[in-house]
């Protein structure tokens, strides 16, 4: 954690040795990149140095926090675009992917760490390092492939404080506009941005548990109450599409993917586990906590729509009626999701902390350099939220563009490196599962992004 809170031990892009050695701060490895050492009875779990390490149930917390932010309320919409019964199936499927998927990251990463005999490897170290290991034509792109995922969480990281930034104003606006007289969204942003400032200076994961202990509670408390007020004269399931219109379906998956997938946030706690073996396996907290989030994920999606129907916005809370207790949920979850913001800012700080800012870890105004970035990132995400204030298309272009690859084909591709040459399965099926995962996450990635780009500018014209 920038600040020092956390070590944890990164692969330097440049070893200093000269030679094909790689330098894992104070862990050298003296083989060319595609060899390994044997892995022996190294275990990376154990090895691993933190300052504030985070409980399964702390975990936990936070997954579900992350997890369940402006994603769950835009799941109406989702279903919205692609109807009830494909919404309903292709949200469980999408959910078993993503799950899926973060299982293998998860995995490789682990089998990296155990060859190289270092305790954590970040998501592009884990990139690098396998294609330098994979097929002769990929290590090529090793180098500039730790520049990319780094890209690709940054941009994906910074977009998701936009949507929070522009929920969490559209929320108050329009509560306040009902006490007084109306004023400007971007006003409210304006309001917000001390306060986004000052909670984006909580320095590690292990402060912030109990801030996402307080926003799961009155974000469960939200649901609930916004759960009520759908529930309340629901019209026949009849009364809506099972199929929506096929050219919706990228947004859906954009919109869903967005909600359901949270790999870097995902990654940063099991990096600051205190028993990270607990994260995979089948009854793990990733699993236990992505059940649990597809199921609410469906039933907001699948109920919300069935309420609201066409008249369905981008988030469901805002089809709420008039009234105090209408208006206290709306204030609720402005309140959560201005306090999960923090996690998610939490991400592209700490890399662009730890890798790109390596120069200043040793400089004597070393914690006045990193809040100047901390204050960055939230003015980053301020300025854009005010420039594109669209909550859903938002959703879908940052679900589109950046989970795709992230996800779904990055994982893919480094699992196939891991694996390669001699332990892909029998008849090479892990070779052709990873080859179609990564086939569907670039489809994605240029069927979404392209369609939510060109409804960005037709909303503006």
């Amino acid at each position: 954690m920038p600040g020092g809170e956390l070590k944890m031990h990164n692969i330097s892009q440049n070893s200093p040795e000269g030679g094909n050695g790689t330098k894992y701060n104070e862990f050298s490895i003296n083989v060319p990149p595609h060899e390994s050492p044997p892995d022996g009875d190294y275990d990376p779990h154990t090895h691993r140095v933190l300052d504030a390490p985070t409980t399964n149930n702390e975990t936990l917390i936070h997954l579900l926090k992350g997890s369940l932010g402006t994603g769950i309320l835009a799941m109406p919409k989702a279903f919205y675009q692609a109807g009830l019964l494909i919404g309903t199936i292709g949200t469980i499927l999408i959910g078993f992917l993503c799950t899926y998927c973060l299982h293998v990251l998860v995995r490789s990463q682990y089998i990296l760490c155990k060859r190289k005999r270092v305790p954590i490897l970040s998501y592009p170290d884990s990139m690098k390092i396998a294609l330098q290991e994979g097929p002769s034509g990929l290590r090529m792109f090793a180098d500039a492939s730790y520049v990319i995922v780094d890209g690709f969480l940054i941009v994906y990281q910074l977009g998701i404080c936009c949507v929070y930034i522009v929920f969490v104003a559209t929320t108050v606006k329009q509560v306040a506009d009902e006490l007084a007289d109306p004023i400007d969204l971007r006003v409210h942003m304006l309001i917000l941005l001390l306060p986004l400032i000052l909670i984006n200076y909580v320095p590690n994961l292990k402060m912030l548990a109990p801030f996402s202990q307080v926003a799961n509670f009155i974000t469960f408390a939200g649901l609930a109450i916004t759960l009520y007020y759908i529930l309340q004269d629901l019209p026949p399931v009849s009364s809506r599409p099972l199929v929506g219109e096929p050219r919706n379906y990228s947004l859906f998956v954009g919109t869903t993917l967005f909600a359901l997938e949270a790999v870097g946030v995902m990654l940063a706690l099991e990096n600051n586990m205190k028993t990270p073996a607990s994260f995979g396996g089948y009854g793990g907290v990733l699993n236990k906590g992505m059940v649990i989030i597809v199921f609410l994920y469906v039933a907001m999606g699948f109920l919300g729509y069935v309420k609201y129907g066409e008249l369905i916005a981008g988030s469901v809370t805002l089809n709420l009626p008039q009234g105090m207790l209408a208006q206290s949920v709306k204030l609720i979850f402005a309140v959560a999701i201005f306090i999960t913001y923090a996690l998610q800012a939490y991400v592209p700080v700490d890399i662009i902390w730890r890798t790109y800012m390596k120069q200043y870890h040793s400089h004597k105004n070393k914690m006045l350099i990193e809040y100047i970035l901390r204050t960055a990132v939230v003015l980053i995400t301020f300025v854009l939220a005010v420039l594109i204030p669209r909550l859903e298309l938002f959703i879908s272009l940052f679900g589109a563009l950046c989970l795709s690859a992230l996800g779904i084909a990055f994982p893919a591709i480094i699992e196939l490196c891991v694996l390669w040459p001699d332990q892909l399965g029998t008849l090479n099926y892990v070779l052709w599962r990873d080859v179609f995962l990564v086939v569907i996450g670039i489809l994605a990635l240029v069927i979404g992004t392209s369609i939510s780009v060109n409804d960005i500018i037709v909303s503006f014209q």
